[in-house]
């Protein structure tokens, strides 16, 4: 089964994005945006900039997790991966969004 995004509107009335794996897990999740066509653009700057490593920030929590944000070109945030326990499985994380973000389906929960 392919990845797929999830566009939903969250308790405080944002619309957020998910991207969910085939297996279902969430790999990447977005942050808040007041407007849908915005959420629906950061949906669109996921699938362009998955694919580039240099996109990618890898980064160690406060706690020693491991974790990694999506950067678009101009360095903002459109993308950001939950806690991995090493950093081998932050770096299976960011593979599984390199391959399924470019072509995933947008299922439109709203």
């Amino acid at each position: 089964m392919a990845g797929k995004f999830e566009l939903y509107k969250d308790k405080a009335g944002e619309f957020r994005f998910r991207l969910k794996a085939g297996n279902g897990e969430t790999i990447l999740a977005s942050e808040g945006y007041v407007q849908r066509a915005s959420a629906t653009n950061g949906i669109e700057s996921v699938k362009k900039n998955a694919p580039d490593d240099s996109r990618y920030e890898r980064k160690e929590t406060k706690s020693g997790g491991h974790m990694f944000n999506l950067k678009a070109s101009n360095g903002q945030v459109i993308g950001t991966s939950e806690s991995y326990t090493s950093a081998s499985g932050r770096d299976n994380g960011i593979d599984s969004v390199k391959r399924n973000a470019p072509d995933a389906r947008v299922d439109d929960l709203t």
